[in-house]
C-alpha cells in the first residue's frame, strides 16, 4: 500500500513549467533536506532537458548532517546539478545563493542580461519561504501544510536577478511505497489525504531502526518495545492520548508522534541514503518486469482461446448460410 495525492492543479502546474522553460537559465530545486531522493520530481528532471539545477537541500536545521553529506558525495560527480545544504533562516545561505546562481550561470546577469531563475519543487518543501526570503518580504503565501501556492509569480530579487515561482508538484503515481510514506511522514502529502495512524507506525518504525535513543529519550521510555504499535502505545498514554477507561487514542497518538518528527523535537534526521534508494529502484524495477512478465504469459495464454473463440464463429456463420452442418466430407459425397 502506498500514499497517493494529485490534485488537479498540479496537472497545470506542470503544463505551465513545460511553456515557461524555453525562458529560464536556471531550476532551483528545493528539495527536503530529510528525505533528499523523495522530494525530488521526476517530472521536473525530465522538464529541464539541459537547464542547469541547483538543488537547496532546505530545513537542514531539521536533518542529520552525517546523512545530507553521503548526497552531497553521491551528486558530487554530475555536473548538471548542484547541491547545497540551506535554511531559509540562515543568512549566510541566502547570501551564498547568489554566489551560487552566478556561478551555473556566468554567461547572464547584468541588468540587460538578468538571470532568469525558475523555483520548483514538491509540496511543503519551503519554496514560498525561500521567495520571501530572497525579496526580503512576504511576496508568497506561506502554510504549514501543501499545495499553498497554486499560481506562477515572477519576482525581481535584484536587476540581474529575477525568480519565477511555481506550484508544488508531485507526480501522479508514486512508484515506491516506501517513498510515498517518506513524503507522508515528513508533511509532503496533505493530512487529509492519509491514515494519520499507518503513516505514524512507518515513522516509528524508521526511528526505531535508525534513530532509537532518540526515541526512547523523547518519550521516556525505558526499554524498546518490539513494536511500532507498542511505541505509539506508549506516545499516547504519556502525551493526552488517553481515553475513558485508560483506552488510547491511537490517532491523537499519531498527531502528537508526526508533530514531535516534523518540527526535529524527536532529532535531527535523514530517512533515506543513496544506497537505500539504489537497492528500492531496484525492487521497484524487478516489480514491475514481474507484472509485465505476468501480463505477457496471460495474453500468450489467452491466444488460443481467442482462436476457438473464433473458429465457433466462424463454424457458426456457415451454419446460418447453409454451408455448414458439422460434417464437410458427408456434404461434399452427397453433391457428387
Amino acid at each position: 500500500m502506498s500514499v497517493q495525492w494529485f490534485p488537479g492543479h498540479m496537472n497545470k502546474a506542470r503544463r505551465e513549467i513545460e511553456d515557461v522553460m524555453p525562458q529560464v537559465d536556471l531550476v532551483i530545486e528545493v528539495l527536503d533536506a530529510r528525505i533528499p531522493d523523495s522530494s525530488q520530481n521526476p517530472m521536473l528532471s525530465t522538464l529541464r532537458g539541459d537547464v542547469p539545477v541547483l538543488r537547496l537541500l532546505n530545513k537542514k536545521d531539521l536533518a542529520d548532517p552525517e546523512r545530507i553529506a553521503l548526497w552531497l558525495s553521491h551528486w558530487r560527480d554530475n555536473d548538471s546539478i548542484t547541491a547545497q545544504p540551506f535554511s531559509t533562516m540562515d543568512k549566510t545561505d541566502l547570501h551564498n545563493l547568489n554566489q551560487w546562481v552566478k556561478r551555473l550561470v556566468p554567461h547572464r546577469g547584468t541588468a540587460e542580461k538578468p538571470i532568469r531563475a525558475m523555483i520548483a519543487g514538491i509540496p511543503n518543501v519551503g519554496k514560498s519561504s525561500l521567495m520571501n526570503a530572497l525579496i526580503g518580504k512576504r511576496v508568497a503565501k506561506v502554510g504549514d501544510e501543501p499545495a499553498v501556492t497554486k499560481g506562477q509569480q515572477k519576482l525581481k530579487v535584484t536587476p540581474e536577478f529575477q525568480i519565477l515561482d511555481t506550484p508544488g508538484i508531485l507526480w501522479p503515481k508514486i512508484e515506491s511505497p516506501r517513498a510515498s510514506y517518506r513524503l507522508a511522514v515528513t508533511g509532503a502529502v496533505r493530512n487529509t489525504a492519509m491514515d494519520y495512524e499507518l503513516v505514524a507506525l512507518d515513522g516509528i518504525d524508521f526511528f526505531m531502526e535508525h534513530y532509537s535513543e532518540a526515541l526512547m529519550t523523547r518519550y521516556k521510555i525505558k526499554e524498546m518495545p518490539a513494536t511500532s504499535d507498542e511505541v505509539l502505545t506508549i506516545i499516547g498514554q504519556k502525551r493526552g492520548g488517553l481515553r475513558a477507561g485508560g483506552k488510547v487514542n491511537m490517532h491523537k497518538a499519531a498527531e502528537v508522534f508526526l508533530t514531535d518528527a516534523r518540527a526535529g523535537i524527536v532529532c535531527p534526521f535523514v530517512m533515506e541514503t543513496p544506497a537505500m534508494i539504489a537497492e528500492e529502484e531496484r525492487q521497484v524495477e524487478e516489480v514491475k518486469a514481474a507484472k509485465e512478465a505476468a501480463k505477457q504469459a496471460r495474453l500468450e495464454a489467452a491466444i488460443p482461446q481467442r482462436q476457438q473463440q473464433k473458429n465457433k464463429e466462424y463454424r457458426a456463420k456457415l451454419e446460418v448460410s447453409g454451408k455448414f452442418n458439422g460434417d464437410s466430407t458427408n456434404n461434399a459425397s452427397e453433391d457428387r
